[in-house]
């Protein structure tokens, strides 16, 4: 029974990761693109930020502006994959 829900842990961390990184790459995608004012995409960029912004700005504070790059997605995908890792390398054990 244990086996069954750690496996089942594992697999609720990596789908959250999966999605939740595509999430970030649609929002850094759709940042690039212009947009007319009043239409439907607006909202659902709004939605990406308001999903994003929160996370992403914790690596904001810490990494250097680089000019117009922002690098915290790139590190903060990362750092998500990582804890997924360390996450299934955790649960492995058990």
């Amino acid at each position: 029974m244990l086996c069954s829900v750690t496996g089942q842990v594992m697999t609720l961390v990596n789908v959250f990761v999966s999605v939740y990184s595509l999430i970030i790459f649609v929002y850094v995608l759709s940042s690039w693109i212009p947009l007319p004012y009043n239409t439907t995409l607006n909202r659902i960029r709004r939605f990406l930020s308001d999903a994003c912004d929160p996370y992403l700005r914790l690596f904001r504070r810490v990494l250097p502006s680089l000019g117009g790059i922002d690098l915290s997605p790139i590190v903060a995908v990362l750092v998500l994959w990582l804890a997924d890792r360390l996450v299934f390398e955790v649960l492995s054990q058990l």
